[in-house]
């Protein structure tokens, strides 16, 4: 447990909490933090879906500008790597991440919620990449992965001018995936979270390594990738669970072992 992050797992959901009042701006530290937790979460084999949760309150209100502001370039240079490795790892948990939006989910609070599957907003959160308004841009994927979830034109006009997104027009681009009341956003995180207690977990992990990896490939190499991963799940216990259960009664009713 991190002094901002921690994970905690109960009936096969875990929860990434970032903690560091009043803002929850994403320091350094909460950065090593958030690797840390995500890559446990990845492994932990109790945990078969993510929600990433900032509190009431709010998701995340950006990085820390006061410890990037006395940084020079060949500084910078040297931290980039680790300000992006902490949103990939989340984004590469092999299994479904759901972001539980509340208040702001502003420049790195923004590109963390980028990084999950699903992102259950509150009806009052807003949204944004208002980076280009100290003079930087988005470093933790925020140009590439906004891009890919509202297309080019639409990331731009973020990007660029730096306006906040409220939850309407969040849900309208795609940028949200379900608006609710402020009060219910994690217990709505974790409902959607918790079908996946009893799914194939090496199905769903191909299905995410599929879809993820094919966007940024051609066609052909996509479709490749996901020959791949077809084949792969075959070498499963699940798999062979999973069509027996449907030849014999019939399908969703297979209990998965995780193997």
């Amino acid at each position: 447990m991190g002094d901002f992050v921690n994970l905690t797992v109960e009936d096969g959901v875990g929860t990434i909490r970032l903690d560091r009042p009043k803002m929850n701006a994403i320091s350094f530290q909460v950065q090593a933090e958030l690797l840390e937790v995500a890559t446990e979460a990845a492994a932990d084999d109790d945990v078969r879906a993510v929600v990433v949760y900032g509190g009431e309150r709010l998701f995340a209100a950006g990085n820390d500008v006061k410890e990037m502001a006395g940084l020079s370039y060949s500084e910078m240079a040297k931290r980039v790597a680790g300000v992006q490795a902490a949103v990939t790892a989340v984004a590469e948990i092999p299994k479904p991440v759901v972001a539980a939006v509340t208040g702001y989910a502003l420049g790195g609070g923004c590109e963390l919620a980028l990084a999950a599957d699903f992102r259950i907003a509150a009806d009052d959160a807003t949204f944004g990449q208002p980076e280009v308004l100290l003079g930087i841009i988005p470093g933790a994927g925020g140009t590439q992965r906004l891009a890919r979830l509202v297309g080019p034109s639409k990331a731009k006009d973020l990007i660029f001018s730096g306006r906040f997104v409220k939850a309407d027009e969040a849900l309208a681009i795609g940028l949200a995936d379900r608006l609710v009341p402020a009060a219910s956003v994690y217990e709505e995180a974790l409902a959607w979270a918790s079908q996946f207690k009893k799914a194939a977990p090496y199905a769903l992990a191909a299905a995410k390594t599929a879809i993820d990896k094919g966007l940024g490939v051609d066609l052909a190499t996509g479709l490749a990738i996901e020959q791949q991963q077809f084949a792969g799940v075959f070498a499963t216990q699940d798999s062979q669970i999973g069509m027996g259960s449907f030849l014999e009664n019939g399908p969703g009713k297979a209990n998965f072992e995780g193997k």
